[in-house]
């Protein structure tokens, strides 16, 4: 605990310990361990960046709570032309292959380097890269022809 503690949160310590040991416990099962308490220490410091990662993706530090939120002053053709310009960005998006479109989603969303997306996907980093371009071509066609 004294390990994550210098590392996290005080509140999210306890949690990446239990997560940490559990990782042992089911890898205990499989074969032996020559150095649990390195193994453990090093479980718990890849839970650390995995979770930094994740924050970093999710951004929560630029979240704002509904009321703290400034108002803004209701445009009807603001409204009007943005839901337009989703309905068109969905359509194009139905257009892209299901992987393809996993892809995008993953690195354009959700912050995913294409490096984690090919081992997620079983892909090479270039197989990856090579999606990226397919669907960037076809999604920029795509919302060119709307216009």
């Amino acid at each position: 605990m004294r390990f994550v503690s210098a590392r996290v949160r005080r509140e999210d310590v306890e949690d990446i310990v239990h997560r940490a040991f559990v990782r042992l416990a089911r890898r205990n099962a499989h074969a032996e361990i020559a150095a649990p308490g390195a193994y453990l220490r090093q479980t718990a410091r890849n839970l650390v960046l995995d979770d930094q990662r994740l924050g970093d993706r999710q951004d929560v530090s630029r979240h704002v709570p509904l009321d703290d939120a400034e108002p803004f002053a209701y445009d009807t053709i603001t409204h009007l032309e943005a839901r337009d310009r989703l309905v068109r960005i969905e359509a194009a998006m139905m257009t892209l292959k299901p992987l393809t479109r996993e892809i995008f989603l993953a690195c354009r969303l959700d912050g995913y380097s294409y490096a984690e997306i090919a081992q997620r996907t079983g892909l090479s980093v270039r197989g990856v890269e090579k999606q990226m371009s397919r669907a960037i071509k076809k999604l920029g066609r795509h919302l060119r022809a709307d216009d």
